[in-house]
């Protein structure tokens, strides 16, 4: 059995309070997903308590006030690797 997950976020300050799920899957697909991204160079943050937590909510909806900081910290991650890049 397949345990993976992948959740894909999109943020643009002008028209969002907060990131928003773009993106999700489970098993088969989700490791398609990271594979994919893999193949892009996407960066990819592993987090698979957050993963979790965000797989199940709708997509193109803003992340839940009690995953802000969670998920502030993946944005983090992916400015101070896009800036060594």
């Amino acid at each position: 059995m397949n345990n993976d997950k992948a959740v894909a976020l999109k943020y643009d300050k002008e028209f969002n309070r907060s990131p928003k799920i773009v993106a999700s899957a489970k098993g088969e697909l989700a490791t398609r997903i990271i594979q994919k991204a893999k193949e892009y160079n996407v960066p990819i943050f592993s987090n698979p308590e957050l993963a979790s937590s965000l797989i199940d909510l709708d997509l193109d909806k803003e992340v839940p006030p009690r995953l802000f900081q969670a998920v502030a910290d993946v944005f983090v991650w992916l400015m101070k690797n896009e800036s060594k890049a």
